[in-house]
């Protein structure tokens, strides 16, 4: 289960660009922005002229159809796509703002994963910045969730198609930004979803993400493939109907959802990848008569691919309470070629319009770039620092298949990979950066981050970048590198919302600061400092075995099943020991 599944790619670096083209091209209503993973309704300018709030949402690919399939009138008015199961940099977010901007203002649906969250807010931050109206709802409604401890929170699961289709519908009638957004927020607290696998995913160049045995199923996953909350032996549909339903109620979870006789419900059943259209009808009428036993009215049922994980075998159960209003929104048309149509008492059927792919350029000019020279000019200290990332970049490329390793225990299996992909940018632009100060040099360092990494570790190593950079303006010298440090730091505990203690790469980073803080008055040797900091980032990194995940994805994880040291973490030990190495070279 473990080994390389056969697929049908050309390439893992070309699929995600050759799958949009594939949906442009049998979608009329739908074209690419050229030079971005960015698809746009065709009728935006239409839908600009009469006024309408305009929707944009996206992340990670390998969920399809989510989420380019739900661009169409009544739904998104544009759709950006990271990489496989990572979330799409700021750069491509804020393409698709900007191609969609218009005075009513523009609504970004984030789903509740920390690269989501970071990414799209910075994109939402430089629109604002730009003077583009943005408003922003973020949608956690997993109720796989049991613990009461500080986690990266309930994840965005398949409740966020029916958020589009609900917001989408208020947009065409013409509602506020403000209305709209509130009505959104109304429905994820009105929402809940729950996952179980029979097998894991396969992802491209990867991959299985984790591993089942033959009589086993697991309860509560994650759409990236992250393992559930808890791993039961396979039973009969019915029983399995109830596990689900039994769990997403249960008033002990801490992600309950509460469902009582009389209630309205809509209903979406969604299959993972890979499950037979048998298996998920058996499961239909499981989860209906349930449900119906409760004394719940069940108005719509909703049964397809809608959020999909690649290749897994298994489905999530989506429950919304019913209003008026929701139910109407639901019933709305729509152009979107992902939107099934559903009932109590019928199959879901679709209809795909034929086209050809069509790239058309944005329309509209970006107004940022890379910053190259900074208020402060090259130094020596340039040379220095360049060296440091070269070797740095390739520790890390070095290291893809120990991370990847490491990531399969509490994660998608994809952290070495990740960062491999942001060391192979930096070390292309390596050369341009000759005449650039040091502030300039991790600034452009951030951007490159951003466009290349996507995902959490993308937005947080540009945010950490970015922050140090700022503590290195017009002052190198060593105090001014630890004042960097703990810039960084903070900035990554701020918007990623982790403390050390909580088995993330903060951990070595806070164990190499504190030493360097403990140990700065007695000693002036800044290389023997570096070694000492670097040995506690060492032992922090190794620590992070024994301890539990407060945040980030491996919280979502039964902590059984994390015996290994937090990738992330690992990764910090080794840029660390790469730029300890690139220094004693230095004359």
């Amino acid at each position: 289960m473990s080994g390389q599944q056969k697929q049908l790619l050309n390439s893992t670096e070309s699929c995600v660009d050759e799958m949009l083209e594939g949906v442009a091209a049998v979608n009329l209503n739908v074209r690419i922005l050229k030079g971005h993973r960015v698809v746009v309704r065709t009728d935006i300018e239409g839908a600009k002229k009469k006024g309408q709030v305009t929707i944009l949402s996206g992340g990670g690919s390998g969920h399809e159809p989510f989420a380019a399939g739900f661009v169409g009138k009544g739904m998104l008015s544009a759709a950006v796509a990271g990489s496989v199961f990572t979330s799409p940099p700021p750069n491509q977010i804020l393409a698709g703002i900007r191609a969609i901007s218009c005075p009513s203002g523009v609504l970004l649906i984030v789903a509740n994963y920390t690269g989501d969250r970071l990414n799209f807010g910075i994109a939402a931050e430089r629109a604002a910045a730009e003077n583009i109206k943005i408003a922003t709802i973020t949608i956690g409604e997993d109720c796989a969730l049991t613990s009461t401890d500080k986690t990266a929170g309930r994840r965005g699961l398949c409740g966020i198609v029916l958020l589009m289709k609900i917001v989408g519908a208020l947009a065409e009638e013409g509602r506020s930004l403000e209305e709209i957004a509130a009505i959104g927020t109304e429905t994820i607290n009105a929402v809940g979803t729950i996952g179980v696998s029979l097998s894991p995913c396969h992802v491209p160049g990867s991959g299985a993400t984790f591993t089942l045995g033959e009589d086993e199923m697991e309860l509560g996953l994650g759409v990236h493939g992250e393992a559930g909350v808890k791993r039961m032996k396979v039973m009969q549909a019915d029983d399995i109907a109830a596990v689900m339903i039994d769990h997403m109620t249960e008033q002990t979870n801490s992600s309950h959802m509460t469902i009582s006789s009389g209630d309205r419900v809509a209903l979406v059943l969604n299959n993972l990848g890979a499950t037979s259209y048998l298996e998920m009808f058996v499961m239909v009428r499981a989860v209906i008569r349930y449900l119906e036993s409760k004394g719940v009215i069940v108005e719509r049922v909703y049964v397809d691919h809608f959020m999909t994980s690649l290749d897994m075998a298994g489905l999530s159960l989506t429950i919304l309470h019913l209003t008026d209003l929701r139910l109407k929104c639901l019933d709305k048309d729509t152009t979107a070629i992902g939107w099934k149509n559903g009932s109590t008492s019928s199959g879901t059927t679709s209809s795909t319009q034929r086209g050809r792919e069509r790239l058309e350029p944005c329309v509209t000019t970006s107004k940022t770039g890379s910053i190259k020279q900074s208020s402060a000019s090259p130094n020596a200290d340039t040379s220095a620092v360049l060296c440091a990332l070269e070797n740095i970049c390739k520790k890390l490329i070095e290291s893809e298949s120990l991370l990847n390793e490491l990531d399969r225990h509490g994660g998608d299996g994809d952290c070495g990979t990740t960062l491999k992909t942001g060391a192979q940018g930096i070390l292309a632009l390596l050369d341009g950066f000759s005449n650039y100060s040091v502030y300039a040099i991790l600034i452009s360092a951030a951007e490159s981050l951003e466009n290349t990494m996507g995902g959490a570790s993308g937005g947080l190593y540009s945010l950490f970048l970015t922050a140090a950079a700022g503590k290195l303006r017009t002052d190198t010298n060593p105090p001014s590198w630890i004042d960097a440090l703990y810039a960084g730091m903070t900035a990554v505990s701020r918007y990623g919302g982790a403390e050390p203690g909580d088995r993330t790469m903060l951990d070595p980073l806070h164990a190499a600061h504190k030493t360097f803080v403990n140990d700065t008055n007695s000693s002036k040797d800044w290389t023997s400092l570096l070694e000492k900091a670097v040995k506690a980032a060492d032992k922090a990194a190794s620590e992070t075995a024994s301890m539990k995940a407060r945040a980030g994805r491996a919280s979502y994880v039964n902590a059984q099943l994390i015996t290994k040291q937090d990738p992330g973490a690992s990764a910090v030990a080794l840029w660390m020991h790469a730029l300890l190495e690139s220094l004693k070279k230095e004359p």
